[in-house]
């Protein structure tokens, strides 16, 4: 079945922790917890980090962080993947790279001082306690596989699909929203976020799910939730 690939920005709310050690001294540096972790780590010893962002001094353009991991991940034959990101901590903003693909937290050192070569300059450390909450925004590339209508499905990830929705949601709308329907639908523990997709020069909203062994019939529930609120 044809995959597409395309452009655009996930927004979700996360419950980050400090890096404190393996990273260049007195940088910003925190992980974002795989929310499934506990299921996909259940029958594996190897404790990994999933999303770490390098917090910058100031905000970076997206083509360059794209260009500089692409020459880390030559020079340095990784496999990471990097992406513009924008995280909140109550009313404080700050900018960043978010990296995925970072196989061991004693690499993680390694990696920023790759970028740091490249010409990013990180910002001094910030304090924070483990399991902050966090609004998170990133820029990345989406690949969709077609479903059903108005349902998608990452074609390398069997559990995560990406429902559009017909109109622009804020967050505190979303989050209401999601809240609402949490309590009222037989699908259980599945995380969700809200995010935007450029398309034939117009932004489609759309909302991406996930959850393990989740079957399209649950996507489909959840889809009719959000789209009831919506009508």
């Amino acid at each position: 079945m044809t995959v597409r690939e395309q452009i655009g920005k996930i927004t979700l709310q996360e419950n980050i922790n400090p890096v404190d050690r393996n990273k260049l001294p007195n940088t910003f540096v925190v992980h974002i917890p795989n929310p499934l972790a506990t299921y996909y780590t259940r029958f594996s010893e190897i404790n990994r980090p999933n999303s770490v962002l390098f917090l910058t001094k100031k905000s970076v353009s997206f083509e360059k962080i794209l260009r500089s991991t692409k020459e880390i991940n030559k020079e340095k034959e990784l496999e990471i993947r990097g992406a513009k990101c924008e995280m909140a901590i109550g009313s404080r903003k700050y900018c960043g790279i978010r990296v995925k693909g970072i196989t061991r937290y004693s690499h993680i050192e390694d990696v920023q001082r790759a970028y740091l070569n490249k010409g990013f300059e990180f910002a001094k450390n910030v304090r924070i306690q483990e399991n902050t909450d966090a609004i998170i925004r990133v820029n990345k590339f989406f690949n969709l596989k077609f479903i059903a209508e108005g349902i998608y499905q990452s074609p390398y990830n069997s559990d995560r699909y990406y429902i559009l929705i017909p109109k622009q949601l804020t967050w505190d709308e979303f989050r209401d929203m999601t809240f609402k329907i949490k309590n009222n639908i037989s699908v259980t523990n599945f995380d969700i976020a809200k995010g935007i997709l450029y398309d034939n020069s117009e932004i489609i909203d759309m909302l991406r799910v996930i959850k393990p062994n989740i079957s399209v019939d649950m996507v489909n529930e959840i889809q009719q939730k959000y789209l009831e609120k919506l009508s």
